[in-house]
């Protein structure tokens, strides 16, 4: 049984957050939440809400133990873009998209 905690339209890409999860995909909870931590990127703050969120699912939903507790899946697929304009050279406008991710984490309980 595992338990899962999910965070949409967070306003940064899918790739930077990815970078962060490779961190911390099978690891014992305690250690992944040390690595966010002390983890200097953007994307830790987000997944250490989300981290707090599946273990909370776990205990209180599923009545698992904290102590056993590990990472099974982490992972970021894109959500939508928001496109915005920018002025340019000679009156026109040079759009830029801005990414947002969506967030999966899930933990479970080693036997």
């Amino acid at each position: 049984m595992e338990a899962k905690a999910y965070a949409k339209y967070i306003r940064i890409s899918p790739r930077k957050v990815q970078i962060v999860c490779d961190l911390i995909r099978s690891r014992d909870v305690d250690t992944a939440m040390a690595i966010l931590m002390n983890t200097p990127k953007a994307a830790s703050e987000p997944l250490i809400k989300l981290l707090k969120s599946a273990c909370a699912n776990a205990e209180n939903n599923f009545g698992m133990d904290h102590d056993k507790l590990y990472v099974t899946e982490v992972f970021a697929t894109s959500g939508p873009m928001l496109k915005r304009m920018r002025p340019a050279s000679k009156g026109r406008g040079c759009r830029i998209n801005k990414h947002t991710s969506h967030l999966t984490l899930a933990v479970a309980e080693r036997e």
